[in-house]
């Protein structure tokens, strides 16, 4: 090769060493301007933050995200509305940090590929997630102020003595309702914590049933017996319906036998006396009478608070009256016709 065409070649060759080691400084050089610029084509929380420097985005996000989060969540229950605020729920924004995974997302890569990404305008499609936070407790706290006023108890259906006691009024059942509150802890967390959607909750509830229904009411009152101390009856209930009123004596002025609600706790067929520890005994107070003539707990025996019980008699004449020392006087062949009919654990009401 003569000698001009090698200068020429070697003359080429520098210019293009030249042109690299320009094209490279000056790669370098606005690699170099660039180090705290978030590509285009990222987003923080929904926000465009493409081009911007740092300090742009962290002022660019605290505006956006504040004006946002500062506004309130209003919770509805029916005709109840409850309004938190982020700053009573703690609600707090870290900008910072995600200000600085989108400079991180940015200047992944080498050189060469930031430079082609970056001159040429290429979107670097990445998405940084919101970084808040709020406090837990303040959530949940806010949630129980709402239950407490959304909240209501399920009530049992049960029976009312009319006056006198000489009926039974029925209660119906109610439907009780509770705030679902981790299912509502989790829905306003969310709420108060995204960029878009709604700043409207509706308060999720479940219902809470009783546990005796109107409709199953008859199996918890098998039996029940109502004693009218004004018209000096007894009343035997079956299944809620009047199944027969027997005539009695009740408890005498200063010996009343005791009003209000009781159980049958105890069932005997000729019972003894077990005379009570009172002054009206006299001599016998504390002892224990058999069976027999002196007894006169006659026949049946269906005790229901303190040593009163309902027993029979042969004094049939204070039948109707209020004569007795506070149980509760049958004639004979009446107590042995309730006896078998009245099982333990029996209700009683005493009006």
């Amino acid at each position: 090769m003569p000698a001009r065409a090698w200068i020429a070649a070697g003359a080429l060759l520098a210019l293009c060493g030249v042109a690299l080691s320009a094209g490279g400084a000056y790669a370098y050089y606005f690699d170099s301007t660039r180090t705290d610029v978030i590509a285009v084509g990222v987003q923080i929380a929904g926000v465009d933050v493409g081009g911007l420097h740092a300090a742009q985005a962290r002022q660019l996000l605290a505006d956006r995200l504040t004006e946002r989060l500062r506004s309130p969540v209003t919770v509805v229950a029916g005709a109840h509305r409850f309004t938190v605020h982020p700053r009573f729920a703690g609600v707090r924004v870290d900008v910072a940090k995600m200000v600085d995974a989108a400079v991180r997302a940015s200047r992944s890569g080498n050189l060469v590929q930031r430079f082609v990404r970056d001159a040429g305008g290429q979107p670097l499609q990445e998405t940084i997630p919101l970084q808040a936070g709020l406090s837990r407790d303040h959530v949940a706290l806010f949630v129980d102020r709402i239950a407490r006023v959304v909240d209501r108890p399920a009530h049992n259906a049960h029976v009312v003595p009319t006056t006198l006691a000489t009926g039974l009024h029925i209660v119906p059942s109610q439907l009780g309702l509770a705030v679902k509150r981790p299912l509502l802890e989790r829905e306003l967390t969310t709420a108060l914590l995204a960029f878009h959607g709604p700043r409207t909750l509706i308060v999720p509830t479940r219902p809470v049933h009783p546990h005796w229904w109107t409709s199953t009411l008859t199996r918890r009152y098998g039996t029940y017996l109502l004693v009218s101390r004004e018209t000096f009856t007894l009343r035997l209930f079956k299944s809620l319906k009047l199944v027969k009123t027997y005539r009695i004596a009740v408890g005498r002025a200063g010996l009343e036998t005791p009003a209000g609600e009781y159980t049958i706790n105890d069932k005997q067929v000729n019972p003894s006396w077990h005379v009570p520890l009172s002054s009206w005994a006299g001599s016998l107070a504390g002892q224990i009478i058999p069976p027999g003539p002196a007894d006169p707990i006659k026949s049946r025996w269906l005790g229901f608070f303190d040593g009163a019980g309902i027993h029979g008699t042969v004094d049939t004449w204070s039948i109707g009256t209020a004569a007795s020392h506070g149980c509760i006087r049958m004639t004979i062949p009446d107590v042995e016709d309730l006896y078998p009919r009245v099982p333990l654990h029996t209700p009683i009401y005493v009006g």
